[in-house]
C-alpha cells in the first residue's frame, strides 16, 4: 500500500509539474527533460507513469473533464434553479483555475491544438452540452426570456467564458478572473433575464465572485 500511495504520489507531482510548465510555456515549448526537472524526478519514474508528453497531456484533459462533471453533479445536487446552476458551474470552473494550475493547462490544451482522444470528450463539447441544458432549463423556469435562440446563446456563452481565461492569461493576474467572470454575468443577466428577475442573478453574481476571492 505504502509503495502505491508513493507511486499515486509521484504521478500526481509529474502531473501538476507538466500543468504548470504547459501552462506558463505551451505545450509545444515544454519537454519531458523540463518537466522531469520541474518535477524533481527521475526520468525513469516520469517514463513509468507516462510513455510520452502527449500521455501527460491528455492526462491533464481528463482530469479537467472529471472536474466539470464533478460540478455538474454537485450544483445538480443543489436542487438550484438552471441559471444558478450554470453560474455556479462557470465560478467552479473559475475557482479551479485560480486555485492550481491543471485546470489552467487544460484549458491551453484545448486552444493549442491538442488532440483529445476517443472516448473522452472536447471540453467545449461538455461545456456546450452543460449550457444548453441549462439554458433550456432556465427558459423552462422562466428565467430567461422564452425568445431566445438557445443554439446561439450556447454559443456565445461558451466564447465568452473561454475568452475571458484566454485573455487573462495574457494581460492580467489569475485571480483578476473571478471579477471578470462576474462582469460576463452582469452582461449576459441584462440581455437574458426579465427585469422583475435580474436583481437575483445579479446578487448572486456577486456572492459567487467574493467567495472565491475570500478562500
Amino acid at each position: 500500500m505504502a509503495r502505491q500511495l508513493r507511486a499515486e504520489q509521484t504521478r500526481a507531482t509529474i502531473i501538476t509539474a507538466a500543468a504548470d510548465l504547459f501552462d506558463r510555456h505551451g505545450y509545444e515549448s515544454t519537454s519531458l527533460s523540463d518537466i522531469v526537472e520541474h518535477a524533481q524526478v527521475t526520468k525513469g519514474a516520469l517514463y513509468f507513469h507516462f510513455a510520452a508528453k502527449e500521455d501527460l497531456a491528455h492526462a491533464i484533459m481528463e482530469i479537467q473533464s472529471q472536474a466539470a462533471r464533478r460540478l455538474a453533479r454537485e450544483v445538480d445536487d443543489r436542487k438550484c434553479s438552471s441559471l444558478e446552476g450554470m453560474m455556479r458551474i462557470t465560478f467552479g470552473l473559475v475557482r479551479l483555475t485560480v486555485e492550481g494550475p491543471v485546470a489552467r493547462a487544460g484549458l491551453r490544451l484545448a486552444t493549442g491544438g491538442v488532440g483529445v482522444r476517443p472516448p473522452l470528450p472536447h471540453p467545449f463539447t461538455e461545456w456546450l452540452d452543460i449550457f444548453s441544458r441549462k439554458l433550456l432549463g432556465a427558459v423552462k423556469e422562466s428565467d430567461i426570456h422564452p425568445d431566445v435562440d438557445i443554439d446561439a446563446v450556447t454559443h456565445s456563452l461558451l466564447s465568452f467564458f473561454v475568452g475571458i481565461r484566454v485573455t487573462g492569461r495574457t494581460l492580467e493576474p489569475v485571480p483578476r478572473l473571478p471579477r471578470r467572470l462576474a462582469e460576463m454575468w452582469y452582461v449576459l443577466i441584462r440581455g437574458l433575464v426579465p427585469v422583475t428577475r435580474r436583481p437575483r442573478y445579479l446578487g448572486l453574481a456577486t456572492q459567487l465572485e467574493r467567495e472565491i476571492r475570500t478562500v
